[in-house]
């Protein structure tokens, strides 16, 4: 009931009541529904639409009306789509090929073409290209090598290099070496104890780093 009271009146959610719809809230909505079963209440016609609009010329998305570009929103609409098998309805190929133009000499993907290569908007472009079935665009080795280097002495994930460790990238960096089924060039034990010293024992909850 409150994420219904998110929606907006284009189709696409919000973050919040009365805030903006976008993709990235559009996205986390069709999940939640999809969670509890209750997808039946979802306008679908009216989430395409919305997202629908959110394709430019070039194959990538915005996030919202308002414009940013980020290769994340790519993602977000495939995946919602995908969800909502409605992947029919926006230019697969033209949004995978637009990723393709993000990627960087070290295999990684940046927000933009030329952006830095960035653990969170790695496992976003490879996720998107394994949904647009393009996984043919990504150097798997090469970008396998990358993630793998983002493993610190500690055990924890950075997610670029010089970065400290944080618990996040675990998942950042994890989904995408599973996708590219390379899990093992980690140190799984490793990011385990990384992982569980960084909880709290008597209040509970995870932190980002210990």
């Amino acid at each position: 009931d409150y994420v219904e009271r998110c929606r907006g009146t284009n189709g696409g959610y919000g973050g919040g009541v009365g805030h903006d719809a976008h993709a990235l809230y559009t996205l986390s909505a069709v999940q939640i529904y999809a969670l509890f079963d209750a997808s039946e209440r979802l306008d679908v016609d009216a989430i395409v639409k919305y997202v629908q609009s959110l394709q430019l010329a070039d194959g990538s998305f915005q996030g919202d009306e308002w414009g940013e570009v980020d290769t994340r929103f790519t993602y977000c609409v495939l995946s919602t789509l995908r969800l909502l098998n409605r992947l029919d309805a926006v230019d697969v190929d033209g949004a995978c090929a637009y990723i393709n133009t993000c990627r960087n000499f070290d295999g990684g993907f940046g927000a933009t073409p030329g952006g830095e290569s960035h653990a969170g908007q790695v496992f976003t472009c490879v996720g998107a290209l394994a949904i647009g079935g393009r996984l043919d665009y990504v150097d798997a080795d090469l970008l396998g090598w990358w993630l793998a280097e983002r493993q610190t002495p500690g055990g924890g994930l950075c997610g670029r290099p010089e970065k400290l460790p944080d618990v996040c990238y675990s998942w950042w960096c994890l989904s995408a070496l599973a996708l590219l089924g390379r899990l093992h060039w980690l140190d799984g034990a490793a990011l385990a104890a990384f992982v569980l010293g960084c909880q709290d024992e008597e209040a509970g909850g995870i932190s980002d780093r210990p």
